[in-house]
């Protein structure tokens, strides 16, 4: 029984590495870049044909300039998928990932301190707000 369990958690452990491998756009077919989280067969095919007509990316400044539709929010989300240009990650897209956040997370804080601005908490006397 226990050589079992190790074995199921040898398992995961080891697709969990391929889920999270590097692919660089420079060396990645168009398999490759359809792994990627954020790329579909569109894009890896503009991808593609855009590295095939100007050469390899530079930089991600270059990525981003030359792919259309990859500007620096999906340059950000892509990296942290495991995307690298010239085996680099972008460099602030570490930095970028807790203060990302998706638009229903925002207008739904938007909407709680839109409800809450300008009125008192509940448990607080009505008179408790007012300077003596």
């Amino acid at each position: 029984m226990f050589k079992k369990l190790l074995l199921a958690v040898a398992t995961l452990v080891a697709t969990m590495g391929f889920a999270f491998a590097q692919v660089d756009v420079n060396k990645a077919d168009q398999a490759a870049l359809d792994g990627v989280k954020g790329i579909g067969p569109k894009t890896s095919k503009v991808i593609i044909d855009e590295r095939t007509k100007g050469g390899a990316f530079k930089d991600w400044a270059d990525f981003e300039k030359r792919v259309k539709g990859i500007g620096k929010k999906n340059a950000v989300k892509l990296s942290q998928a495991g995307l690298t240009v010239n085996g680099q990650a972008l460099p602030d897209a570490a930095a970028s990932a807790p203060a990302a956040m998706d638009k229903p997370a925002k207008d739904k804080m938007a909407k709680k301190d839109k409800a809450g601005a300008g009125s008192a908490p509940a448990s607080a006397p009505a008179s408790a707000s007012a300077p003596k």
